[in-house]
Order: C-alpha cells, then structure tokens, then sequence
C-alpha cells in the first residue's frame, strides 16, 4: 500500500526547491487548547516558522489522506470534528485506514516528516519515560520514533512531569544525541534547568547544523532532540513550578489516571493550579522552538 500523503502547495514548492521546511504537530489545535484557541496557536506558529525564514508544514490526518501543509480551513476542521483521535505509531495506520480525522502527536510527526522529507520538527517537549516507569512500563512512543527515525526535534527538553533523569538515560541506550542549543543544560520545559547535563553545546545553528548533518549522513537511523530552553523572561518561578508540579501528580495518583490519559490531566491540573501561567510559558517556548527550527532547517539546507 502507498500512503496516500497530500501536500500544500507552498510545502511542494519548498520541497522540490530544496527549501527549508519545518514540521509542525496538530495535538495543539485538537487537545492542546480550546477552539479558537488551539487554531490561532497553529497559525502564530507558522508565522513564526515563515518569519525566520523557513516554510511551515502543518500535519494531520483527515479523510484518509496524511496532509502535510494544512490549510486554515483544514485546521478548523480539525478542531471542530468532534473526536478527533491523536494519532501516534501504534493507531496511524487504523485511523487513516478508516478515513477518520487525526491530529499529530510527536511520533506521528516524525514519521509524517520523515516519509515527506522533511529534516527538522518543532515541538513543545517530547515525552519520555513516566514516573513510576518501574512499575507500570509507561514510556512515551516518542522515544520510539527518535530511535528509529531521523528528524531534528527542536523542544523545550522532555515534559517536565515526566521521569527526566530515566528519559535522557533512555535516549543515550537509543543512541539519539541531546544537543544544546545555546545550553549546556537539559531544559524542564517551563523552566530553563533540570540541574542534568548534555551530549554538547552550540552557540549557532550553523555549527548545530553542521553537527545534525554529519549525524544523518553517518546513517545511525535516530533522530536528535535539539534542546532549546524557553526565554528566560517567560519560564515559571521555581516555587510555583514545584508546587504546581507536586499537586499536579498527587492528583493524578489519588485519580488513578493511566496510560495516555495521564499527560493531559496533569497538564489541565498544572493549567489550573498556576492561573494560566503554564499555559503562557508553553506558548512562549512554542514560539521559540520554530524560531529556532526554521533557522537550523535554512542552516541545514546549507549544509547539504
């Protein structure tokens, strides 16, 4: 079976000129923020993406096709189909199959990217390994597609109610390298510094470009996590965070939340328990990632 991808115009034409093209996911405009807002976030993102630029490419499913580079009318559709799956490597193929709609994930992302040609992402923060992995083997798929698919994920470092120290471990065993930029530390999302070190250091994307490329060329078959801390002037004070964070995962333990469902509580906890705050910072560390993205996805064409 060919998988039946659908490009927009302006992502064909950059492709076929070997211009710069940034990947960007859609969990934000289905699960990520209430309409109108999700849809609004997906646009100040592909401004952003253009501004420095790059050409966005927005992904999704919808009727059966896999549409790299998604109208706004296509994003409204998105976020007003009631239902709306996210998709990541294990239901893909399903919901596709079906003709049903589906927004990205991270993992569904990469594969999009990676099957369209496109070298570089621009995420929030990835997931990883889950707190209490131990017992319950809750490891995000998108350690999975990191290990298998080669994409540049510029974020803002893993989700920060996840297990970090397990996560970054997890990615070394992968052979998938944790490149600062501009940062020697791994960031925690809404705060700049986990206190956990890094593979390396760049101060231009130039030099990060350099080093992406030699790491696709040599054929390793992973992807690398571009680790990019939010702005300084946007992270969450410390107090807050830990507090916010503490009750945040206290409520889902008492809740008894699993599984998938577990990210989207403690981020709807978090929403709650920080008067919007984090949801202010993610949007500023969203923004910053596809800055950052578009220009190494222009520094990588160079570098081709």
């Amino acid at each position: 079976m060919r998988v039946p991808f659908e490009f927009g115009e302006e992502v064909a034409s950059a492709l076929a000129a070997r211009r710069p093209v940034v990947a960007l996911e859609t969990t934000v405009v289905t699960h990520g923020l209430p309409h109108p807002d999700g849809v609004n976030a997906a646009l100040a993102l592909e401004r952003e993406v253009r501004t420095a630029g790059a050409v966005p490419a927005t992904i999704g499913v919808l009727g059966g096709q896999v549409r790299v580079g998604l109208s706004r009318e296509q994003l409204e559709t998105l976020a007003t189909t009631p239902g709306v799956t996210k998709l990541n490597l294990s239901n893909f193929a399903a919901v596709l199959a079906s003709g049903e709609a589906g927004s990205t994930t991270v993992a569904a992302t990469m594969f999009a990217a990676h099957r369209a040609g496109i070298e570089v992402f621009a995420t929030g923060g990835i997931g990883g390994v889950h707190r209490g992995a131990s017992e319950t083997d809750d490891v995000s798929a998108d350690l999975t597609a990191l290990s298998r698919l080669p994409v540049a994920v510029v974020c803002a470092g893993a989700k920060a109610i996840l297990d970090l120290p397990r996560t970054l471990e997890r990615l070394e065993t992968l052979g998938v390298p944790v490149l600062g930029y501009r940062t020697d530390r791994f960031p925690a999302f809404w705060r700049r510094d986990s206190g956990l070190g890094l593979d390396r250091r760049f101060e231009d994307t130039a030099s990060l470009a350099a080093a992406v490329r030699a790491h696709f060329t040599l054929g390793f078959g992973t992807g690398v996590v571009v680790a990019n801390p939010i702005p300084e002037a946007d992270e969450l004070p410390r107090e807050l965070y830990e507090r916010s964070l503490a009750g945040a995962l206290a409520a889902a333990k008492e809740s008894g939340v699993r599984g998938r469902d577990v990210t989207p509580f403690l981020l709807e906890h978090l929403r709650g328990s920080t008067g919007g705050g984090s949801v202010k910072a993610n949007l500023s560390l969203l923004e910053h990632n596809a800055r950052v993205a578009a220009a190494l996805a222009g520094a990588l064409v160079r570098a081709a």
